[in-house]
């Protein structure tokens, strides 16, 4: 899969080596400059310690299973221009290299609700799915009963060991960024049409 992140930096240069000082014990594979240069710091064959604990549908070591693209944001302003437009030049290349599915593109705080928020909510899903380098759900046409916001967020990948409102935040920070209210219909509908692009149940699912 592919990880996406921000660096929570404003600076490219301090993320660069940040992201090089083995004191950090942290790397991605590639960093992404406010000005859409792009960085490689690892190579794609070799594992990245960006990703951390968490997990997306059955893989629980998100690292040994990704490449982790970083994006210099402090994650308080909107990306950049040149660096969707870099990131749109690099993701269908690496989606194409190894057979990743716009499916399996996500945020940290996809993969690690509650412990990571990024790329955040400025970030443009929409215009990637766009593109399709990710997806975007249409709603259901009708709203599934409440109950069921565990199960379906499971099957769309969210299987993360956290409380249902963590769990509403980063599956929210990503389709429905503006919303504040208590677990909705809204929110129902949209969870139940993104569901139905997983037809294998995440929670057995080995990929």
């Amino acid at each position: 899969m592919v990880v996406l992140h921000y660096t929570a930096m404003a600076e490219t240069v301090a993320a660069r080596d940040w992201l090089c000082n083995p004191e950090a014990e942290v790397s991605a594979h590639y960093l992404i400059s406010t000005t859409g240069d792009l960085i490689q710091m690892v190579d794609e064959d070799q594992r990245a310690w960006h990703a951390g604990a968490g997990r997306w549908g059955a893989v629980t070591d998100v690292n040994s299973r990704s490449i982790g693209i970083e994006i210099t944001n402090t994650g308080a302003q909107p990306f950049s221009e040149p660096q969707m437009a870099c990131l749109e030049a690099l993701l269908p290349r690496v989606l194409a290299r190894w057979q990743i599915a716009p499916e399996r593109v996500i945020g940290h705080s996809d993969m690690a609700p509650g412990r990571k928020q990024d790329p955040g909510r400025r970030f443009d899903w929409r215009r990637l799915a766009l593109r399709g380098l990710a997806i975007w759900p249409e709603p259901a046409p009708e709203a599934p009963a409440p109950s069921s916001f565990r199960q379906l967020a499971a099957t769309a990948g969210y299987t993360a060991e956290v409380s249902d409102e963590t769990l509403l935040d980063a599956f929210r920070a990503r389709f429905r960024p503006w919303a504040l209210e208590p677990l909705s219909s809204e929110d129902m509908a949209l969870l139940s049409g993104l569901a139905a692009r997983f037809p294998v149940d995440r929670r057995t699912a080995s990929a």
